[in-house]
């Protein structure tokens, strides 16, 4: 996992509430248990006007220049994420590109996957949501900083600050998932293991 400690981009308006994870991945490409080549597929029913994916909608954001080469943060509405539990959506977001999602809430499980998978999710008021989809909206060429250290997202020269629980803080920084936070111990967990037996006859 890469880490996350600040980034400065331009972001995407996806401007839908209740976005469920069966739209940032449908269920019939998730045929494969690899975390790459899913973001060709990321929003397929909104992106494409065909089944196949052939034929691009003109009018999704992702279609649209700066959007669909230059966003690395994703802006949405209530309750992003929600619908099933399925771990193919942060993949689907993360190898299109995305790093960063803010919104004013993400549904639980999918706030947890993403975390794992190395996307900073950023909850802000509603209001303040708002300011940053008309950064977004002008013409994409306005820029949203995310500094995770600090815990403060700035634009147009205002700042918004956010909370996140100190071990997903610690993770993202260090570009860690909870097996790679769980390897900074080896040491230490061969050294319980081989005094154990000796400590704790009973339980060889």
């Amino acid at each position: 996992m890469e880490p996350f400690t600040t980034l400065t981009a331009v972001a995407a308006p996806l401007d839908r509430a209740n976005v469920d994870t069966d739209a940032i991945i449908p269920k019939q490409f998730l045929r494969k248990i690899e975390r790459t080549g899913f973001g060709k597929h990321l929003f397929h029913e909104w992106r494409y006007l065909d089944y196949e994916g052939t034929k691009e909608n003109p009018e999704f954001i992702l279609n649209r220049e700066p959007f669909r080469s230059k966003a690395k943060i994703l802006l949405a509405r209530d309750n992003f994420g929600c619908g099933s539990s399925r771990e193919h959506a942060p993949w689907a977001l993360y190898d299109f590109g995305f790093r960063c999602i803010i919104a004013p809430s993400f549904a639980d499980i999918f706030y947890n996957n993403c975390m794992k998978n190395g996307i900073l999710l950023v909850r802000l008021k509603p209001e303040e949501v708002d300011q940053l989809f008309a950064v977004a909206d002008f013409g994409g060429t306005g820029l949203i900083a995310v500094d995770l250290d600090k815990q403060c997202v700035c634009a147009m020269g205002k700042k918004f600050f956010f909370e996140i629980d100190a071990f997903n803080k610690e993770c993202l920084l260090k570009g860690l998932d909870q097996i790679g936070w769980t390897e900074q111990f080896t040491e230490k967990i061969a050294a319980f293991d081989d005094t154990l037996p000796t400590e704790k006859p009973w339980l060889a």
